[in-house]
C-alpha cells in the first residue's frame, strides 16, 4: 500500500473520530456534526495538511474547532 493510500485512510478514520466525538461532546446527531465538520475550516486545514494539525489527537482537534469556530457550531445547532 502506497503512502498516500495510508495517509488518505488515516484521515478518513480521523473524521470519523471527530465527528463523532463532536456528536457527544454537543449532544447532537452526527448528521449536524457531519455538516459541522465539513463546513469548518478546520476541516480544510486538515485535507491540506497545514502544520501538521491532521496529526492531532481527535479530542483537541474537536475543542479546537469549538473555540476557533464557535458562530458555526452554534449557526448549525440552532438552525
Amino acid at each position: 500500500m502506497s503512502d498516500d493510500n495510508l495517509e488518505r485512510i488515516y484521515q478518513e478514520n480521523l473524521e470519523e473520530r471527530i465527528i463523532s466525538c463532536l456528536a457527544r461532546t454537543k449532544g447532537i446527531s452526527l448528521e449536524l456534526a457531519m455538516k459541522i465538520y465539513y463546513s469548518s475550516r478546520l476541516a480544510d486545514k486538515i485535507h491540506r495538511g497545514d502544520y501538521g494539525v491532521q496529526y492531532l489527537d481527535h479530542k483537541v482537534l474537536v475543542e479546537i474547532l469549538c473555540e476557533t469556530e464557535p458562530e458555526l457550531v452554534n449557526s448549525i445547532i440552532n438552525s
